[in-house]
């Protein structure tokens, strides 16, 4: 199958910056949309995630998120925005609100904690998509949730004509590689040092907590593996590794790492929402070292 990108290539899961006092900061969040687009060479943004801290903000909050980075960046790049909870009910109500606030597509997760079962989880992902007009990423990341979207209900699910893409949690690349082979999806990364395998195997591209803070180096790598230069987008994808590993590998989530990185280069993004705490100035320090290492620029 030829590869579609519905939603771009590069994409950004983003943080939800806050002001000094914890609550949202619709302007931060704009000066970092557009950051990202003009600096960070992302084509998309995917917000309320992981990343984005979702679990934490009200309904309101991502609302006003989603219209505040729309206004940004709308025409430019588009806006993913996520709108999975553990209710279909209240998924539906996420996705027709996002929809309203200007998202040009949607994420949605697996309903997480009550592990329902695959034909359960089907219903859920054909009613939330039923619900809109906008097109669907559905998020298959089983670490989470308690719960795979197994390839057969992938395969039947890629017969919606909303259902557009996935964004790819589940460590199964030969699951994937299935998908990718037998359906028009498209299968964006959500693992960081997956971000090259799956691309090579008919990937779309990824959705990236790194590039809230590496974006041209993530979109580097992709732009040599397109131009033919396997061994040189290899070589890239090995130059980030000590970055990723620090960010998403080393006991502490994304979303604290990608927070410590913005605000110590001077971009938007303020403190984490408790029960996350902030990262400690050595490991930030860490972190510039080897932000710097990978050529990012500051």
């Amino acid at each position: 199958m030829p590869v579609t990108r519905p939603f771009g290539r590069s994409l950004s899961a983003m943080v939800t910056p806050f002001t000094a006092d914890g609550t949202l900061d619709p302007d931060g969040a704009q000066r970092l949309a557009d950051h990202l687009v003009t600096e960070g060479r992302c084509d998309g943004l995917v917000l309320n995630g992981t990343t984005g801290e979702s679990p934490t903000t009200s309904d309101a909050e991502k609302s006003a998120l989603v219209r505040a980075v729309a206004e940004a960046v709308g025409g430019r790049a588009t806006v993913i925005a996520g709108v999975g909870s553990s209710g279909t009910r209240h998924t539906v109500e996420l996705a027709r609100a996002a929809q309203l606030a200007g998202a040009d597509g949607l994420l949605v997760v697996t309903p997480y904690y009550s592990k329902p079962p695959q034909e359960d989880v089907e219903a859920h992902f054909r009613a939330v998509a039923d619900a809109v007009e906008v097109p669907v990423m559905l998020y298959d990341i089983p670490g989470r949730t308690g719960t795979r979207i197994e390839v057969e209900t992938m395969l039947r699910l890629a017969g919606h004509p909303r259902i557009v893409a996935v964004k790819d949690c589940a460590y199964d690349l030969l699951g994937s590689s299935r998908v990718i082979a037998e359906t028009e999806l498209a299968y964006y990364s959500g693992c960081e040092e997956l971000n090259l395998p799956l691309y090579a195997v008919g990937g779309a591209g990824y959705v990236s907590t790194v590039a809230n803070v590496a974006g041209p180096q993530l979109a580097s790598m992709l732009d040599a593996f397109d131009a033919g230069d396997h061994a040189g987008a290899a070589r890239l994808h090995q130059r980030l590794l000590p970055l990723v590993r620090l960010m998403m590998a080393d006991g502490v989530p994304g979303t604290v790492t990608a927070k410590a990185l913005l605000g110590a280069l001077g971009l938007p993004g303020g403190a984490v929402r408790a029960p996350l705490r902030g990262l400690s100035a050595a490991r930030t320090d860490a972190l510039l070292k080897a932000h710097a290492a990978c050529g990012a620029p500051r």
